[in-house]
């Protein structure tokens, strides 16, 4: 598995691990064992040689001078940033010695990992960290501050993470892209509909704010946030009204298309409209075209999901195929995520047999409130994957309770993260060039293998060998945590039961190197809903205490502020992961606060100013740039940026830890604000 490792010059192939739709091929340019250039791999099916500025600059990242060396042993005040090295013996040594005294003194749920998918591959994020979790009987953590509401959500209309093949939107005529800057966060998407395009094909773009995509669009249409729920039933309303809906298709391979149409009586066009902010002839206009397009193809956001009624907003949105039979046909459909098709065998790589018996789950969403409010209080935290202190909700209370001197915090990172400065120890972290893995798209259908192209930096290590570290210190000797990569490899590749996984083994996989999903134009003949049709009508949703039908519910309102709040996604950066990197920075310039103009105006603020952006939970410092880029009522700034030196940029102070209506998901993009000028002066652009 070392080879590309030992090819000192020339060019290898490569898997993008970024938290992103498209996971690209690469190629991987050396010299003198070094990184010189990364570039699109061609020969990809699905991203031919296209990749974002994100990964084609990647390599400043991975030999940047910040990046961290060596084990370090905090010797300042935590988030003061003092830290002496340490050697690895010592690191695994320390956290062995205090995890021993903590179990035998307050017990094993005193510690909690934290972690999400920073590196999306399966052995860095779910393989032997969840092994040696369950086998110490910590804390679990519920990963849920993704996309756990809208997966949720479309699983009680299709029953699990199914969608529409990209390789077939070619012959997509009618793309809705409802809630995501797919230019910016799943830009092959985008691609492919401009490609359509050409032969033909519309592009909508639904969202809350006048982004790149929506500036890219046919037709863009603002909606306000959290209502997009409303929005697809008043289409739901006309296409029944119009008799434009697929009645063949419903009483085929769907339940509760009679119940649903008398449902929907309620969301007539001007309803909607005071609902959603979108007037009832462009409800009307869309609804007609929706209906009478076809192959129309849905492709439905993360940022939907983000709201009080996240996980109901995309089960709703997940009907409007139905409607129109667009399932039967390539190109038709819709797709939120297409994980389900690449389900692998998680239990033989992650083994929760190895937990003997139940232990408490922590929500990741309600860090703060775990870290401050528990009655049993969480007295260690293994942090990866993951930069909480600028990613969680609720930042503020979050680094109080990284503050917390009786809190033994233990961080593995490729850089002294803002999180990072408030541990005790601190591990250095390979980068996904440097390991071997596997990893599933959640957009595509490919199963990638990923063999390490450049040696490990400095002492850094990947998350499975911290792990078999730290259980050989703690005395755990089963065979479970002895097995190579390799061999990791090889159990979720082996007895999976998902009819779409592709039959293929290591060595298959090795050769290929990705490897498509198999029979996906079988999915109606195999939902795996209860009625084993498409659920309009969901009897499980009932018991689960949600309205069976799809329902339009407001968001909670928190506060009298003036300002909806969403803190959306920005172009260079993902998440925080290269917020802290010169180059991407330069890129994305300035940190900013979307406005409509007749807010500004009647705040006074001017285009170009600093404003104040703050409510009960925090504040933060952004540039306002104002015009019809929202609708009036709503605030939308792009990034999570980093708040080092001072600078007030830290959009999570803003947001809630509430949880969703599905899942136990984030509701980011729930929030209220205020906004005031901070100064007169215009900062310089």
């Amino acid at each position: 598995m070392q080879s590309y490792i030992k090819i000192e010059n020339g060019v290898v192939p490569s898997v993008c691990s970024l938290d992103c739709p498209d996971q690209c091929g690469l190629l991987v340019h050396k010299k003198d064992g070094k990184i010189t250039k990364i570039e699109g791999d061609p020969e990809h099916p699905i991203t031919k040689g296209a990749i974002c500025n994100k990964v084609r600059n990647m390599g400043e990242r991975i030999y940047d001078d910040k990046r961290i060396q060596t084990p370090l042993k905090r010797i300042g005040q935590k988030g003061e940033g003092k830290f002496v090295p340490i050697s690895w013996q010592e690191a695994i040594e320390t956290i062995a010695t205090r995890w021993k005294k903590l179990i035998h003194e307050e017990g094993a749920e005193s510690i909690l990992p934290y972690s999400f998918y920073g590196n999306m591959g399966k052995l860095s994020a779910e393989g032997m960290d969840r092994r040696f979790f369950y086998r110490l009987g910590s804390s679990q953590l519920d990963r849920t501050i993704c996309n756990i509401a809208g997966s949720v959500g479309f699983s009680y209309t299709m029953g699990g993470s199914y969608g529409t093949d990209p390789e077939e939107m070619k012959e997509t005529k009618l793309f809705v892209i409802w809630g995501i800057n797919a230019v910016s966060t799943n830009m092959h998407q985008m691609m492919i509909a401009q490609q359509a395009r050409k032969n033909g094909a519309k592009i909508i773009v639904i969202d809350v704010h006048k982004n790149q995509t929506g500036r890219m669009a046919d037709w863009f249409i603002p909606v306000l946030p959290g209502t997009d729920g409303a929005l697809a039933l008043g289409i739901m309303h006309i296409l029944y009204k119009e008799n434009l809906v697929n009645r063949s298709f419903l009483q085929e391979y769907t339940v509760g298309y009679e119940e649903l149409e008398k449902h929907v009586e309620a969301y007539d066009p001007q309803t909607v409209s005071v609902i959603t902010g979108v007037p009832a002839e462009d409800i009307y206009t869309l609804a007609r075209m929706y209906g009478t397009v076809s192959p129309s193809m849905i492709r439905i956001g993360n940022g939907l999901q983000h709201h009080d009624n996240g996980g109901m907003i995309v089960r709703t949105i997940a009907c409007l195929p139905a409607l129109t039979g667009q399932w039967l046909l390539r190109g038709g459909g819709a797709v939120k995520s297409s994980s389900g098709y690449l389900t692998y065998n998680q239990k033989a790589l992650q083994r929760p047999d190895l937990l003997k018996q139940p232990t408490r789950v922590i929500n990741m969403n309600l860090l703060g409130k775990a870290l401050l409010e528990l009655e049993k209080p969480i007295r260690s935290l293994f942090i990866y994957n993951t930069n909480p202190a600028v990613v969680a909700p609720e930042a503020n209370k979050v680094r109080d309770g990284l503050a917390r001197e009786d809190l033994f915090t233990v961080v593995h990172d490729l850089f002294l993260t803002e999180t990072a400065m408030f541990a005790d120890i601190v591990l250095p972290a390979t980068s996904a060039f440097e390991n071997t893995d596997f990893y599933t798209s959640s957009w595509h259908n490919y199963l990638h293998l990923h063999e390490p192209v450049i040696a490990p930096y400095g002492e850094s290590k990947s998350n499975p060998n911290v792990f078999r570290l730290l259980a050989q210190a703690l005395g755990f000797d089963e065979q479970e945590f002895k097995d190579t990569d390799e061999q990791l490899i090889e159990q979720a590749l082996s007895h999976v039961s998902t009819p779409y996984f592709p039959v293929v083994t290591y060595e298959e996989l090795k050769n290929e190197r990705f490897v498509k999903a198999k029979d996906i134009d079988q999915l109606l003949k195999n939902l795996p809903t209860p009625s084993g049709k498409i659920e309009l009508y969901s009897k499980k949703m009932e018991a689960d205490g949600h309205p069976a039908l799809p329902t339009h519910k407001p968001l909670v309102q928190e506060s009298d502020l003036p300002f909806l709040f969403v803190p959306a996604p920005n172009h260079n950066f993902l998440n925080s992961t290269f917020s802290n990197n010169e180059k991407h920075i330069k890129l994305e310039k300035t940190p900013k606060l979307f406005m409509n103009q007749q807010n500004a105006d009647r705040l006074g603020i001017e285009d170009g100013t600093v404003v104040r952006v703050w409510n009960h939970r925090g504040e933060c410092e952004l540039t306002v740039s104002t015009g019809d880029q929202v609708l009036p009522g709503v605030v939308v700034s792009q990034g999570l940026w980093s708040d080092a030196l001072g600078k007030k940029h830290l959009v999570n102070a803003l947001t809630p830890d509430r949880v969703a209506d599905m899942g136990g998901g984030a509701v980011f993009f729930s929030g209220r604000v205020n906004v005031e000028a901070a100064n007169k002066e215009k900062t310089v652009q």
